[in-house]
C-alpha cells in the first residue's frame, strides 16, 4: 500500500450560514489532540448576502496562499460550508487539491428552511434551485476523492434530513438532536476523525452505516 496515502493531511474546516470559524473549537481541539494540523477561514459576509459561488472563491484563494501548491490537504464543510466546499472543488480546481472531504449536515439536494430568506445565498440553497441542481449535475466526480457525508435525521436545519444524502461517497448518520450538535458531540467527533484517519482508496460505492 502506498504509504505516502497514509500520512494525515493539514485539515481545512468551512464553518456554516451565519457561523464564523469559531464554531469549529471542540472539533478543532479534538483534531489537535490527534495529530491533525487544522486550520480554518471565516467567510465573508457569511449570512447568504452574496452567492456561494463567491464564498467558494474566497476558500480557493485561503487555500492558494496559505499552502504549498503541491500540498494536498483534507477538507470538511458543515452545513452552508459543505455546498460552499463542493463548489470549490467541482468548479475551482479543488479536486486536484483535496484528497479526503467530508460534509456535515449538508444541504446537498437543498432545504426548505432557504425558503425564509431572499438573500442569494439562501436562494442557491432551495430544493432544485439552479444552483443545487449545477453542482448535483457532475456530482460523480466527487467519486474521485474518499467522500464522507455525516448527517442526522433529526436535522431543524437541514429539511429534510436525507438532503444530506449523496449517491457518491460513503454515507454516515449520527442521530443527533440539533443541526448545531454535530459539531460537539462525541460520536461525530469520532466520525470524522475515522474518516480523515482512513488510507487514500479507489472511490467507493455509496454506503451506509449508523453511529
Amino acid at each position: 500500500m502506498n504509504t505516502k496515502n497514509q500520512q494525515r493531511n493539514p485539515v481545512l474546516l468551512v464553518h456554516g450560514l451565519d457561523d464564523t470559524e469559531a464554531v469549529f473549537h471542540k472539533m478543532r481541539v479534538y483534531l489537535i489532540q490527534r495529530g491533525w494540523s487544522v486550520y480554518s477561514l471565516d467567510l465573508v459576509p457569511n449570512n447568504g448576502d452574496v452567492g456561494l459561488d463567491e464564498l467558494a472563491k474566497q476558500l480557493a484563494d485561503y487555500v492558494t496562499t496559505t499552502f504549498a501548491s503541491e500540498q494536498r490537504l483534507d477538507l470538511v464543510g458543515f452545513s452552508m460550508g459543505g455546498i460552499v466546499s463542493r463548489y470549490y472543488v467541482q468548479r475551482l480546481g479543488g479536486i486536484n487539491r483535496v484528497q479526503r472531504f467530508i460534509t456535515i449536515s449538508s444541504p446537498h439536494n437543498g432545504t426548505v428552511v432557504a425558503y425564509g430568506s431572499w438573500r442569494p445565498g439562501c436562494i442557491q440553497m432551495r430544493p432544485d434551485s439552479i444552483f443545487i441542481k449545477d453542482l448535483n449535475s457532475d456530482a460523480v466526480i466527487l467519486g474521485q476523492l474518499d467522500f464522507t457525508s455525516i448527517w442526522t435525521p433529526y436535522d431543524l436545519m437541514i429539511v429534510p434530513g436525507n438532503s444530506s444524502q449523496m449517491s457518491v461517497g460513503r454515507e454516515v448518520i449520527v442521530p443527533v438532536a440539533l443541526h448545531p450538535w454535530m459539531l460537539t458531540d462525541s460520536r461525530s467527533l469520532a466520525v470524522v476523525a475515522a474518516a480523515l484517519a482512513k488510507p487514500i482508496k479507489l472511490p467507493l460505492l455509496n454506503k451506509k452505516s449508523s453511529q
